[in-house]
């Protein structure tokens, strides 16, 4: 088995993660740092990453959590911020989140261990829909709604097609639906300063075919066996 998959049947990350892992030398087979591609690793050898042994899990845990805004969607923060996974730390197997929600914003979060699974969350191929409720500030018009689903230009490159539904209209906010499926850094909030407004609040209330529902902020709970089941035929 390749290493960087043998990673991802650790639950350390998914493969593209686990390939930067590789490459910034942090991971080591028999004792020796390995920073290439496609090294090979048989049973029996010892695969290590940051000097810790890691196995694969044969026990796939998936779990959705309510993310509160004021949380890193990181292992660790050079800042000291609170993270997710500190949410985590008694669980019995590490978790890892699927993509990421800013520090300022909250929602639907996908934990788990299974490296392959992440992959196919991730993968632009896929083009798996991420569906946000977002407040804006102030009046956003019908026409400025269509420029985000045409595309607008963010850090320099345009935005895929997008889907905007206005739920509401009040003075000082506006009320949207906003469907993306790409996972640029910060892209919501990005593309609504484009067209001259900004984002008080965004909330992540579908990732794929799983909703958050009614979960309460700061909760989380496993998902059901239907979730599993239309998570897999992705």
């Amino acid at each position: 088995m390749r290493l960087q998959k043998y990673l991802a049947s650790c639950g350390v990350a998914s493969r593209r993660n686990a390939e930067k892992l590789i490459a910034d030398g942090r991971v080591s087979v028999d004792g020796e740092t390995v920073t290439e591609m496609g090294v090979q690793v048989e049973d029996g050898q010892l695969v290590c990453v940051d000097g810790k042994q890691v196995t694969p899990e044969t026990e796939k845990h998936y779990i959705m959590y309510h993310k509160p805004a004021g949380e890193v969607t990181t292992v660790s923060d050079p800042e000291g911020r609170d993270t997710v996974l500190d949410r985590f730390k008694d669980y019995p197997v590490r978790l890892y989140p699927v993509g990421r929600l800013d520090y300022d914003s909250e929602g639907l979060l996908l934990l788990t261990n299974d490296g392959d699974l992440t992959e196919r969350m991730l993968h632009p191929s896929m083009e798996v829909e991420k569906v946000y409720l977002a407040r804006v500030s102030n009046q956003v018009t019908p026409e400025e709604a269509r420029r985000l689903e045409l595309g607008v230009l963010v850090d320099g490159r345009k935005t895929s097609r997008a889907k905007v539904k206005i739920l509401s209209v009040q003075p000082l906010f506006t009320d949207m639906l906003v469907t993306i499926h790409e996972g640029r850094n910060r892209q919501v909030r990005k593309m609504v300063e484009q067209i001259g407004h900004q984002v008080v609040m965004l909330r992540r209330i579908r990732f794929g075919p799983l909703k958050l529902g009614e979960l309460p902020r700061g909760m989380w709970r496993p998902l059901t066996d239907d979730e599993l089941l239309a998570l897999r035929k992705l």
